[in-house]
């Protein structure tokens, strides 16, 4: 008792007591930025269940794009370098196009779970990228977890069971694997032009592209049976708009600069979790026992290249 006394009277002298409450905030957003990313995948699959993917991903982009207006001031001209046009249409391809186009179609073909355990392989992959693009090192675990990852993934597409929740679960998982290697290059390129932009005035510049090349949308969102427009699809767009595309990325990015980098991270490996868990909940997905084990290795995969 007189050690544990005194430990507490040196945490109260040393002021770690108020450090503690000062980190549970910028903890809390981070844990609610992770949870509706996950959230998004079992809200996407039912989405565009009911709408054409082009129509869901334009909503989407409207609603982003109208909540992030207010920062496209911040998009500062005078940082602007001859040639980052470049660097700004690749930001753009790569996410939100390419990655959301890839991610509504695969949410199509398998399950919102499966996805979700995929989506668990994006830091190993930033990390191989930023080895081959910016050639920062890269360590054996990294690499080793990064194979032991595309097996469990390889494993989990080929153990689905007949009949299940998955419509094509091959075509799917390797829609999402492109997804995830594109939000993997546009990483590499906010890299790059964060240095001189500010991250939320390039995001409105994705949000913007995004309405516009995903503008093929308007015609499925037109001629969809009127059937659709429930409350439940409409609340579902909204989420999807709001809360994630804006809200978890600001949560994130408030958390992550208040605690280091390296702690924040961590938390991204909740994301599977969180979607298996809906995923099963919601919409009545499971996996099997061999799944469960390929998942594993996915998961697995993400530790080992993180241990350093």
């Amino acid at each position: 008792m007189e050690n544990s006394n005194a430990v507490g009277c040196e945490k109260i002298k040393s002021g770690n007591f108020s450090s503690d409450r000062g980190e549970l905030m910028p903890v809390a957003a981070i844990l609610a930025a992770v949870f509706l990313w996950g959230a998004s995948f079992p809200a996407m699959r039912k989405a565009v269940g009911d709408l054409s993917p082009w129509a869901v991903m334009w909503v989407r982009m409207v609603i982003a794009s109208v909540l992030l207006l207010p920062t496209a001031g911040k998009f500062v001209a005078g940082s602007y370098r001859k040639g980052d046009w470049k660097l700004l249409a690749a930001m753009a391809l790569f996410q939100p196009c390419l990655y959301f186009l890839m991610e509504s179609y695969a949410l199509r073909f398998t399950t919102s779970s499966q996805a979700g355990i995929i989506a668990a392989s994006l830091p190993l992959m930033v990390a191989l990228g930023a080895w081959l693009v910016l050639s920062e090192t890269i360590t054996r675990h990294a690499v080793a977890g990064l194979i032991l990852s595309i097996i469990g993934v390889a494993c989990l597409t080929l153990l689905d069971a007949p009949g299940g929740a998955a419509e094509n679960p091959l075509l799917g998982n390797f829609l999402e694997l492109g997804a995830m290697a594109s939000a993997s290059a546009n990483f590499l390129v906010i890299k790059q032009l964060s240095r001189r932009y500010n991250p939320w005035g390039l995001t409105a510049i994705q949000m913007t592209a995004g309405v516009v090349f995903f503008i093929p949308g308007l015609f499925f969102l037109l001629h969809a049976d009127g059937s659709v427009w429930t409350l439940q699809m409409i609340l579902i767009l909204i989420f999807l708009g709001g809360f994630v595309t804006v809200g978890a990325f600001g949560l994130y990015n408030w958390g992550m600069s208040r605690i280091p980098a390296a702690r924040a991270s961590v938390f991204i490996n909740l994301i599977p979790v969180v979607a298996v868990a809906l995923g099963w909940s919601l919409l009545g997905e499971g996996l099997t026992a061999f799944q469960c084990v390929a998942a594993s290795a996915v998961i697995g995969g993400v530790w080992l290249g993180q241990r350093s």
